[in-house]
């Protein structure tokens, strides 16, 4: 049954030419919903029933006198000036006794209550108990930098509080407004705890840390307003990267150790307080340091940006891909610079150069990997707390070498996609057995690019021509360097099973016959001070190699 009740409206139509106005100054993201369904809220918003007959909730402030004034009191000290009357709780029952005379006129209290979005509406007001305190702490910082919700609060919370507001203080009561999705569970359907169709989030950050699951959430869709569905496998996943980190860390830290290389940290003085000063290293001269630390620099600044515009998902984008880049084109490239016996000034740049791009890579991703961050800060640095310092400016990026170092790898993707060609005569061929030539096509590059693209490939020579060919025909002096190619990584692999160090000499023998013209290069790229077909060592193992049995043999030199 229904039946017409008296009610209270707060006049929205009346209202609408300045909340309309004040959407303008707000940044939403995501963007879209600025003019689309915010926007078109407020123009189809009705006036706002604001009473409710119900008893638990806040009561409605409005006296009417029995000659029909309508009586709105402002605070409990202008109640008690009215009526004399001072309550410890001014719900119902205990409020709607209070009565008072004004001019010869007796008021009552209109029995309503008000809907709880009021409540919520005034929450940027209320929550400092404005205007009766903190009244220069309200002004202050009013409106609020940014407020958080999901999509369903757009028609909500944030309408609430956005109409209440702007009727109050003639503007908007936040500057930036970041509006979430929903999250689904690993069935694909929203997560609910009736349906248990998630993992609690504390197993998943047992299992794959806190860092992996604040990431996860952070780079999702979610952020952008989209629905997500988060997947422990999607953890996973992120944690197994962001531990990308720390085998980078570890093999500095290896390698540094060898060589007693330490980071002394500099300081200044800021504001009176001693602060640590991270500098980049001075004079680079490889093109792969300067490679990585505009890579550094460039993200940055997308950090930066996209931060600066509330859109975290973008913000953290590049992330990853750089720490991808960071191990496994910078370190990958650069092993051999480490690996050097002796002290040269390559070498040392190259300390310089990781230990700045993971000190500073530990301050531009602290705020959304906190724990992380802080412990690589503290052994990259190991001065105050990463949190504690400022956000880092960019140096100067050098986009003329990016470029090149781009498309260098990109000739190197498709010669290793030739490689793997079957449509030919030659079919599929190992990355590890040497080939004679590639041509690439388009402006030429230094011999510093063609070098490594020589080498990523693995072919003799590397020419700038009018298409980009991989010449696959195998010559006998080809093939015998492949199999000494080969037979290297499994010496490599049975030092390591051997528990050996990285920078320790070894004894080697194999029951092979080694060509040779490439016995020095077998014995300077597994370190062996010797070689002799005929011992027999500490450690030894049967592989397979060119379709016969082979037996390697060392133990340390």
């Amino acid at each position: 049954m229904y039946r017409a009740i008296p009610s209270w409206f707060f006049d929205i139509e009346g209202s609408k030419p300045l909340m309309l106005e004040k959407n303008e100054g707000i940044n939403w993201f995501p963007e879209h919903l600025k003019h689309g369904r915010f926007e078109k809220n407020i123009q189809a918003a009705p006036d706002w029933n604001l009473s409710r007959d119900r008893f638990w909730a806040t009561a409605m402030p409005v006296w009417k006198g029995d000659k029909g004034t309508v009586k709105v009191v402002g605070s409990y000290d202008e109640l008690y000036e009215l009526s004399g009357v001072r309550l410890e709780d001014y719900h119902r029952p205990w409020v709607d006794s209070i009565e008072f005379d004004i001019d010869g006129e007796h008021f009552k209290r209109v029995d309503k209550v008000l809907d709880c979005w009021f409540e919520s509406g005034s929450m940027p007001f209320a929550q400092l108990h404005y205007p009766f305190e903190n009244k220069e702490k309200f002004e202050k910082n009013y409106p609020a930098d940014f407020i958080v919700e999901y999509i369903g609060q757009v028609r909500a919370w944030f309408y609430y509080v956005h109409a209440l507001n702007t009727a109050l203080f003639c503007d908007k009561a936040f500057k930036n407004v970041i509006t979430t999705g929903t999250l689904a569970g690993n069935d694909g359907r929203k997560m609910s705890k009736s349906l248990g169709n998630y993992t609690d989030p504390n197993e998943l950050m047992d299992k794959f840390s806190a860092d992996a699951l604040r990431f996860q959430l952070l780079s999702s869709p979610v952020l952008a307003g989209e629905d997500f569905a988060l997947l422990d496998k999607d953890v996973s996943d992120t944690a197994r990267k962001l531990t990308m980190i720390w085998n980078v860390y570890d093999f500095f830290t290896m390698y540094a150790s060898v060589d007693g290389w330490e980071y002394e940290p500099k300081f200044e003085e800021v504001n009176g307080e001693k602060k640590i000063k991270l500098e980049a290293p001075e004079k680079l001269e490889n093109p792969l340091d300067k490679w990585i630390v505009s890579r550094l620099y460039q993200l940055r600044n997308e950090i930066d940006e996209n931060m600066r515009a509330y859109n975290l998902p973008s913000a953290l984008a590049e992330v990853l891909p750089f720490i991808d880049d960071m191990s496994n084109w910078f370190v990958r490239r650069s092993r051999r610079r480490f690996y050097k016996s002796e002290e040269t000034e390559d070498k040392n740049e190259a300390y310089a150069t990781l230990h700045y791009a993971l000190s500073y890579l530990a301050l531009i991703i602290a705020p959304f990997v906190p724990f992380l961050a802080e412990e690589l800060w503290q052994n990259m640095v190991g001065v105050s707390s990463v949190h504690l310092q400022d956000w880092p400016e960019a140096g100067e990026i050098d986009a003329v070498l990016l470029g090149k170092m781009g498309r260098c790898r990109e000739i190197i993707t498709a010669g290793l996609g030739l490689r793997m060609e079957r449509n030919d005569e030659f079919g599929q061929i190992k990355v590890r057995q040497p080939l004679s030539r590639l041509s690439y096509a388009g402006e030429a590059l230094e011999s510093f690019y063609e070098q490594i693209i020589a080498e990523e490939v693995n072919v003799k020579t590397v020419e700038n021509g009018e298409e980009l060919f991989l010449d696959k025909k195998l010559t006998p002096e080809l093939e015998r360097e492949g199999f000494v190619r080969e037979l290297i990584r499994f010496v490599q692999a049975a030092r390591k099973k051997a528990g050996l160090n990285v920078d320790d000499r070894i004894k080697l023998a194999v029951s092979c016959e080694v060509p040779e013209e490439h016995l020095e290069t077998l014995k300077s790229e597994v370190l062996a001070t010797t070689f002799d077909p005929k011992e027999n060592y500490s450690y030894d193992e049967v592989i397979k190699l060119g379709g016969e049995n082979v037996t390697i043999s060392l133990e340390k030199a």
